[in-house]
């Protein structure tokens, strides 16, 4: 886990590469990266990469970074981690590959001088990288398909850059800081910035699951996509398993045990992260059955003791029964208080949550984790969010104004100015969005919605932002069609949920609040061959729920903790707003969203 840097000044007209430009964008990320740093450049000094390291597999100075090929012709700048980088390596010997450190860098070397761009499809992990090629004088950059690891770039039409930061980007200068419209009204659509776009017109994100050639010419178009959840989705969809309920659970439960083994390869200790939810119990219970008894944490709010929010008592019992070694670290709002200014500064793009991965990842640090597992993604592969209910009730209610769309925006103008006094302003939007399963995520998830952006932003910015935005176009694009069937519906609604909240805000928040602590965070819920193997089984048992699932797994958790209802990591910083900020904090998240989005230099009419 690491952050890196690079430039490419493609263009003949380009001024000198500037190293200590470099260097810049590099430091600031030492945090991503404090165990070393390094520097590359090629002969012409046209090609810069930079690189922080946080060492994790192979810990020697043998694998450090930007490594190049033996022959110097390949250099790669790589942050995440290839779980089957032994698999791979094994295959690449056989085939008369030498290799000079342990580390799954150099496998990205070799595999990609036997298979070109054809190796991402062979790699299972979390990553983001910048591949030199000098033989096609070609810069190369990738993301997995999950989107766990970031990727931003910069191209003024001379000089090409790219960082695992917005913000070092920024620290670097010469970037265009103009307004990007799409950034601004996506923030409080959403209350994060869906990629590909930043807050600013210079910077974009590169897409989960996508390739982006740089070459002299520059960018060789838009950004490629080599591997799509909502495609993996879809497929599943429309190729149902073949076989029983219980064959299924077996599936999971062995497809699962693989996906835990591959997550827990590391040269140092692998935590976990316990709270008193199922997908983290499932992750501890799996991990601990060789009888390994790895480090586990829970995080406990002082504003929660002995409520229902409490996590403390449920993973406190579950850690004694695995036989972990556990902490429980309480947060209390003064810690928020103390902390406010670190992650504001942490937070690389504006958002409304990350306050809680902040807590869990600096309790984690300070229990010395350098690896840490996370039960994120449990929620949107196993269909445990309200979502999965909701949504095809939404369309079933509002589905028979699909044919008549103005008839909905009629109603919801003349509408939205009572429901606004009395309730949510969704509800207006119930008959305009409700129809498509695209426009009802909308509605679910939204933080604004379209109509009311001119009252927080510029007008004609807000206007921009939504025409080169196409939200619902979009979203019914990863929904992939309308109507669905009912074993349809269930992979729809995660690929939704996948595609928008959980990779533009989840994984994000995760990213930046983890890597400010210099601790990785692995997801073994977020593994492609996991959800391969998963899929179809959804589709032909939709109705199969995350509790059969643990039960399946897990026998030995304990059934409090299976029958818990749905709660998920919540932390109380309404109630330290309102402590801090008085009653206009009363506007709940939106007013975070408010103070965050004023925090990030951007001028906001309604503040």
């Amino acid at each position: 886990m690491c952050g890196i840097a690079g430039i490419f000044t493609y263009h003949d007209a380009a001024p000198p590469l500037d190293r200590d430009q470099l260097r810049s964008i590099r430091d600031h990320m030492a945090a991503r990266g404090p165990d070393g740093s390094g520097e590359w450049y090629s002969p012409d000094n046209r090609v810069g990469l930079a690189h922080r390291r946080l060492s994790i597999i192979d810990l020697s100075d043998r694998a450090a970074q930007p490594m190049a090929s033996a022959d110097g012709q390949l250099v790669v700048s790589f942050n995440g981690e290839i779980y089957n980088y032994r698999a791979l390596k094994k295959h690449l010997e056989a085939r008369g590959r030498v290799f000079r450190t342990e580390s799954d860098t150099e496998v990205l070397l070799h595999l990609y001088a036997e298979k070109g761009e054809a190796m991402l499809g062979e790699l299972r992990g979390m990553f983001a990288f910048a591949l030199w090629d000098a033989c096609k004088q070609t810069l190369l950059l990738a993301r997995d398909p999950f989107g766990i690891k970031p990727l931003y770039y910069a191209d003024d039409g001379r000089t090409f850059r790219l960082a695992s930061q917005v913000k070092a980007l920024l620290a670097g200068g010469q970037i265009n800081t103009a307004p990007e419209p799409a950034g601004h009204a996506g923030f409080f659509l959403w209350g994060s910035v869906p990629e590909p776009w930043t807050l600013y017109r210079g910077i974009r994100n590169l897409p989960a699951g996508h390739l982006l050639r740089v070459t002299q010419k520059g960018a060789a178009g838009q950004p490629i996509p080599y591997c799509l959840i909502a495609d993996i989705l879809r497929d599943a969809a429309d190729n149902p398993a073949t076989g029983s309920r219980a064959e299924a659970l077996e599936v999971f439960a062995e497809a699962f045990r693989d996906s835990i083994r591959a997550h827990r390869i590391a040269d140092v200790p692998v935590g976990l992260f316990l709270s008193a939810g199922l997908d983290s119990a499932m992750i501890a219970t799996l991990a601990t059955a060789g009888g390994d008894r790895p480090h586990s944490m829970t995080l406990a709010f002082a504003e929660y003791a002995d409520t229902g929010n409490d996590e403390a008592p449920l993973a406190e019992l579950l850690a004694a029964k695995l036989g972990t070694r556990h902490a429980t670290i309480m947060v209390r709002q003064g810690d928020f208080a103390e902390d406010r200014e670190k992650l504001l500064a942490a937070m690389d793009q504006p958002s409304i949550d990350g306050v809680n991965t902040w807590f869990v990842s600096r309790a984690a640090a300070s229990q010395g984790f350098k690896v840490a597992l996370s039960g994120l993604g449990g929620d949107e592969l196993l269909a445990s969010y309200p979502s999965f209910a909701e949504l095809p009730r939404i369309t079933q209610l509002a589905g028979c104004f699909s044919a008549m769309p103005g008839l909905g925006r009629a109603i919801r103008k003349f509408s939205a100015p009572l429901v606004g006094r009395h309730t949510s302003p969704k509800y207006a939007g119930l008959l305009e969005y409700g129809a498509t399963l695209g426009g009802a995520y909308l509605l679910r998830r939204g933080l604004y919605l379209p109509w009311e952006l001119p009252r927080v932003l510029d007008p004609e910015m807000a206007r921009q932002g939504l025409q080169d935005l196409q939200t619902v176009e979009h979203l019914n694009g990863t929904a992939h069609r309308s109507p669905l069937a009912a074993h349809q519906l269930r992979l729809s609604v995660s690929a939704l949920e996948m595609s928008w909240y959980m990779r533009n805000q989840l994984l994000r928040d995760t990213d930046w609040s983890s890597m400010a602590q210099s601790l990785e965070v692995r997801v073994p819920f977020l593994d492609i061959p996991l959800l391969k193997a998963m899929a179809p089984w959804f589709a032909t048992h939709p109705g199969i729920s995350k509790p059969e699932i643990a039960a399946a797994m897990a026998p030995q958790l304990p059934a409090a903790l299976i029958n818990k209802p749905k709660t998920g990591f919540v932390v109380p910083v309404r109630d330290w707003l309102i402590s801090d900020q008085g009653s206009q904090a009363a506007r709940g998240m939106r007013a975070w969203a408010q103070y965050i989005y004023k925090r990030n230099g951007c001028a906001n009419p309604d503040g």
